[in-house]
């Protein structure tokens, strides 16, 4: 089956959101100087901790992926922690089972300090050094950033015996800079910050440099593309850039289009604005009787009437495909995260009863106000909820319920994970602004389900 970037004569996918190292392009200054900060903090091995910060989708994993591929790997033992939001315990378990290349045995901390510390030594004997990389760090809680400082105690009286490198968003910034973690924070040796790719120039070398590597050979933007590119990118958000593109590339195949040129660029991003704009501002999308048309108010005497206008018969050719691209984009977002997570089944076949949740109706989203419509709710299996300022309902069948309540609590995570993340495809609003993290809604809708399913009698959770 021909992929989209066949069409386009291309060897691989050149704008998928994953930490491709092969795909690096370097013309993003601030994520250049952070790897090249980094790495030299490392290889000294005059620093213990380097801390790389930045917003949502500017290049955090993939500097940490340059990083270590950019090591002498036989000089080093690494650890890349990727789920950072779980017990010191559990991260020491996951730290010593990479360092180790076996599963960790040790449950209890003194234990585990004892291995740690003693996989130190024995690693400065063999002439090489413990590298420990902590992406997504902002999800570390307060007490584990305190149990990583006492962690860095175990250290050498003249080198360090480790070198540990944070990455997270701008919230880790803030927990580091916090005056209680002073001690933490003296021992940040390289404090770097991602920014936004700095200009229309520098996005068009992006982008034309990644269709190179993917193999293109011919061009396949035109040169009104990128201030498009760059309004509709938030000015330089490369994970925005590389779906804009994506969805560009996918909507010109099935068209037929020889190039991409601006106004194709500029009606899928106008479609993200309108997908994201409103579900910020407004916790209750207007209704749209008609898919494939726009409301424009022009006046009408005193009053202010709206009226149907048909879009430009480009903008309906490519309408359909940009919205079952983004859906797909969507979905497989949250399937990746959700995975990475380590918290969704396996298998398919595990999901099936997920068939018949409904995506929330406005009437239903409302809040209630009398107990008997509250009820109603209940016996139904309609669960409201307020996840980040926007309150959404939760459906869960019973017999789903009835199924979550008779499994280990193992099973208990895993089937709560694939509920939240359904949930969030059913409520785009959740995740449609740039600075939310799509991690942490869907960690704190998963246990909206995980306290709905340990418990006898359903609860209407707020």
């Amino acid at each position: 089956m021909s992929m989209y970037y066949h069409y386009w004569g291309l060897k691989k996918p050149p704008f998928d959101n994953v930490p491709d190292t092969s795909m690096y392009v370097d013309c993003h200054v601030s994520m250049e100087n952070a790897i090249a900060e980094t790495l030299f903090a490392i290889e000294e091995g005059g620093e213990c901790v380097g801390v790389i910060v930045g917003d949502v989708g500017l290049g955090k994993t993939m500097s940490l992926r340059m990083i270590i591929d950019s090591l002498a790997q036989e000089k080093y033992k690494i650890a890349l922690i990727t789920n950072p939001s779980i017990t010191f315990v559990q991260l020491l378990k996951e730290i010593i089972g990479q360092l180790t290349g076996k599963q960790c045995e040790e449950t209890r901390k003194v234990d585990l300090l004892e291995t740690f510390n003693t996989i130190l030594f024995q690693t400065i004997d063999e002439g090489k050094r413990v590298l420990i990389f902590v992406d997504e760090a902002n999800a570390i809680s307060p007490a584990n950033l305190e149990s990583l400082r006492l962690l860095t105690n175990m250290q050498d009286d003249r080198k360090n015996l480790f070198t540990m490198v944070l990455a997270g968003q701008i919230e880790l910034a803030r927990r580091l800079e916090h005056p209680k973690r002073a001690n933490l924070f003296q021992r940040i040796g390289t404090y770097c910050k991602i920014y936004k790719i700095q200009s229309e120039e520098l996005i068009k070398e992006y982008v034309e440099s990644r269709l190179k590597l993917a193999g293109a050979t011919r061009r396949i933007f035109t040169d009104n593309v990128f201030p498009s590119l760059w309004e509709y990118s938030e000015q330089g958000v490369p994970r925005l850039i590389n779906k804009i593109c994506k969805l560009s590339l996918k909507a010109g195949e099935t068209n037929g289009f020889d190039l991409i040129n601006g106004e194709v660029v500029e009606q899928i991003g106008q479609r993200f604005r309108k997908i994201a704009g409103p579900a910020i501002q407004k916790r209750k999308p207007r209704k749209r009787s008609v898919e494939t048309e726009t409301l424009d108010t022009v006046p009408d005497g005193k009053q202010n009437v709206a009226v149907a206008v048909p879009e430009r018969r480009e903008e309906k050719r490519v309408a359909s495909v940009i919205r079952r691209e983004e859906e797909i984009e969507t979905v497989r977002a949250h399937e990746i995260q959700a995975v990475a997570m380590d918290e969704v089944p396996v298998t398919v076949q595990e999901l099936e009863d997920l068939q018949s949740l409904q995506p929330p109706n406005e009437s239903a989203s409302e809040l209630r106000t009398s107990r008997e419509e509250t009820e109603d709710q209940e016996a139904k299996g309609l669960f409201e909820v307020n996840v980040g300022g926007i309150r959404i309902e939760l459906d869960i069948p019973s017999h789903i319920a009835d199924r979550a309540r008779a499994l280990s609590r193992e099973h208990r995570i895993k089937l709560a994970g694939a509920l939240a993340a359904h949930a969030i495809k059913q409520n785009p609003q959740l995740v449609s602004s740039q600075i939310v993290d799509p991690v942490n809604v869907w960690g704190e809708i998963r246990e909206c389900f995980l306290n709905l399913f340990g418990t006898e009698k359903r609860m209407h959770v707020m």
